[in-house]
């Protein structure tokens, strides 16, 4: 029988692997360079090499995860597909109408807004109208859906929303235009509203509908090429897709509803911080992974991660459950620069995997964060398992030609100005989700994986206060981890206004018993073994005549006055935190939501000793590599700092800063003035003198 599960996290620069024994629960991680041409190629190339390296023959492998960005990366670079809209008429200028105001930090006198993806003439109105509460007010003029395919068909249109007026409440009309866009454009996709997102706010509906068929056709041929790979190759075994809400569907699922997967990378690597806080006894702590292209960090509370229903692609708002991440385009790979006024930037821009950074000796000559810290002493010459040797040298002269001579510093100055600027950044970030949410980030750890963030990551603890910081066993492959820890998860929802004092109890225990057996049916269609099925359920409230909402979890078994209070009570306390107080005014519900759940294949953190983290362990001699000179703050300059093999170091081993921990898949800088120990599953906790406990 098949007896393994394999996990693969495509990235910018590498593709990160984890094949784990589903019968003793051990496990082994890979890297192999990403090929962003195609990353089928990578993905590939690193589940035969990681099979390859343990004799495992393909026909063994029981199930695959996978995260991917191809939906974000083709929002965010505008490669989706031309896409047409069908609108209910009236609607034409929905997406060009929008929302007003400007974005967050924009300069309100210089910001312009950006194009539509779709174009005015490809948005066609259709006579139909539907009322909020589902009545039909006007059929569907079917002439009209037909005269629009045929629009379509000549404009060179590859995928089609439809979204109709009130379609959440009533979606026949959608459903009956799909048949005739089907009929008339067979092989063309189309995306219903009432599918993507069955909720109110117009906007928010078509433009999340838009993006899901802007990026079906890319995100299918890419699944359908993955699929045929495996099936070339032998292997059976189920192929499932990460979601942007920490829950994993599958491939199929994903191929119907590609939006869903716009931050799947980055959600895996959150589930897996929730079993390393489980695993060290951490209730709060802040994800930090920072990668090769971008920096992705999260606040965990009670060790559950925050879900957001005001997300972002890009320009464009999605208001589907999403992991509450930031994102910023700073990474290993995030390219500095002089800029005309001569101050020194680092990123958004990235060297990505090819010709990546200077140092890789592919022909790059713009200096990056790698190429800073390989100057600084702070990472080796060989990374990825000697997969990659770095040129020092070269990274020494790019860093020297466009950054040092410009500003008039020494090479080593203007390599940790880039780490300053490049620190400074991610800690904004991480403000973004914790300060200006109400909490103080010097109330949570900081759990610091991906490639370079083990590099960074008591920097920026530094900067923000924080005094502990935990590094997993294998940084550089952790969000692949967190595809195995995570489970099948899926959501629904239905808007169902009510207001105070006349709530519909009874209505919102059907609507409920309603999303709870949709939630069913599809885990049972995606093979969740029945006894492993939670649902839960939760509600979008707010003040009356407030224009957003909060959705707060309803946590009671059964829907009473009782369990309805309780939620209420929680919807004021939330509010309280958020924006700094609670109105004494009546509460609205807008939409009522369930998440669906079940295990399939579920990884855990394996110890990696039986004798616990004993204090006091001793550091064998050959764990110690070498020593080498590293550059740490101006103050001191370049330390003598000893460097140790990280898998040789026991459980229970305690080191001091300045040192530093070399693995396969990253580096681990431990600053002077902070002590560490290796606890009993790998993991390296570090906290700045005083503080340990």
């Amino acid at each position: 029988m098949p007896r393994y599960a394999l996990a693969v996290d495509v990235g910018g620069t590498f593709t990160d692997v984890v094949l784990c024994d589903l019968d003793t629960g051990a496990q082994t991680v890979h890297k192999t360079p990403s090929t962003p041409e195609d990353p089928s190629v990578g993905f590939m190339r690193g589940l035969s090499e990681i099979l390859h390296s343990r004799g495992i023959r393909f026909e063994d492998l029981a199930h695959i995860f996978h995260g991917t960005t191809i939906a974000t990366n083709s929002i965010l670079e505008n490669k989706g597909a031309p896409v047409g809209l069908l609108v209910t008429n009236g609607y034409k200028y929905v997406l060009e109408i929008a929302r007003h105001g400007t974005p967050r930090l924009a300069n309100p006198n210089t910001w312009v807004k950006p194009e539509r993806p779709v174009r005015p003439r490809d948005c066609i109105e259709v006579n139909e109208r539907t009322a909020f509460g589902g009545e039909t007010l006007q059929p569907l003029e079917e002439a009209d859906v037909v005269r629009a395919a045929r629009h379509f068909a000549r404009s060179g249109v590859a995928t089609i929303a439809v979204a109709f007026l009130h379609s959440y409440a009533n979606p026949g009309h959608e459903l009956r235009a799909r048949e005739l866009l089907e009929r008339e454009l067979p092989g063309v996709p189309v995306s219903l509203s009432s599918e993507v997102l069955p909720v109110y706010r117009e906007y928010e509906r078509a433009i999340t509908t838009v993006l899901n068929a802007y990026v079906t056709p890319r995100v299918s041929r890419y699944i359908d090429n993955l699929k045929r790979s495996l099936e070339d190759s032998g292997i059976s075994a189920s192929l499932s897709i990460m979601k942007s809400n920490g829950g994993i569907i599958g491939a199929d699922t994903a191929v119907r509803q590609p939006v869903y997967t716009a931050l799947s990378g980055p959600a895996a690597g959150v589930m897996a911080a929730v079993q390393i806080a489980e695993s060290t006894g951490i209730q709060n702590c802040i994800s930090f992974d920072m990668g090769g292209t971008s920096t992705d960090v999260s606040l965990l509370r009670n060790r559950q991660p925050g879900l957001t229903l005001n997300g972002r692609l890009g320009d464009w708002p999605v208001q589907l459950p999403m992991l509450d991440i930031a994102t910023i385009g700073c990474g290993g790979g995030s390219i500095a620069s002089v800029s005309p006024y001569g101050s020194l930037t680092v990123g958004p821009d990235s060297a990505g995997a090819d010709p990546g950074p200077a140092c890789y000796g592919r022909g790059a000559n713009l200096p990056t964060v790698t190429d800073a810290n390989i100057v600084l002493g702070r990472v080796s010459a060989q990374i990825a398992g000697g997969q990659l040797v770095l040129d020092a040298q070269a990274a020494h002269h790019a860093i020297s030609d466009a950054i040092a001579t410009r500003v008039n510093l020494d090479v080593p100055s203007a390599a940790s100005g880039i780490l300053k600027i490049a620190n400074n950044a991610m800690v904004g970030a991480i403000r973004n989700i914790s300060v200006e949410r109400g909490h103080d980030p010097r109330d949570f750890a900081l759990v610091a994986y991906g490639g370079a963030g083990p590099m960074h990551a008591i920097d920026v603890a530094n900067l923000l206060g924080i005094r502990t910081v935990v590094v997993p066993a294998h940084p550089g492959t952790t969000s692949a981890y967190g595809l195995l820890a995570a489970e099948f998860k899926n959501d629904y929802a239905r808007t169902f206004p009510q207001r105070a004092p006349d709530y519909d109890l009874q209505g919102m225990a059907a609507v409920f018993a309603d999303l709870r057996q949709e939630g069913r049916s599809w885990l049972d269609g995606e093979g969740v073994p029945a006894d492993s099925h939670a649902i839960t359920f939760s509600a979008d409230l707010r003040y009356a005549h407030q224009g957003s909402e909060l959705t707060i979890p309803y946590r009671s078994s059964r829907i009473h006055q009782e369990g309805f209070e309780q939620m209420l009570h929680e919807f004021h306390t939330e509010h309280r935190q958020l924006y700094g107080f609670s109105l004494d005014q009546p509460v609205e519900i807008v939409t009522l939501r369930a998440t669906a759940s079940g295990q399939v294949a579920q990884a855990s953190m394996q110890p990696i000793a039986a004798d616990g983290t004993a204090p006091g362990n001793p550091i064998p001699q050959h764990a110690l590599i070498q020593r080498r000179p590293v550059h740490f703050d101006e103050t001191s300059g370049f330390v003598d700092c000893p460097i140790y093999h990280r898998p040789d170091l026991p459980p229970g081993a305690h080191l001091s800063g300045p040192s530093i921990l070399e693995a396969m898949d990253s580096t681990v800088v431990i600053n002077p003035g902070w002590q560490a120990r290796i606890d009993q599953f790998g993991n390296c906790i570090m906290h700045s003198e005083g503080n340990a406990p």
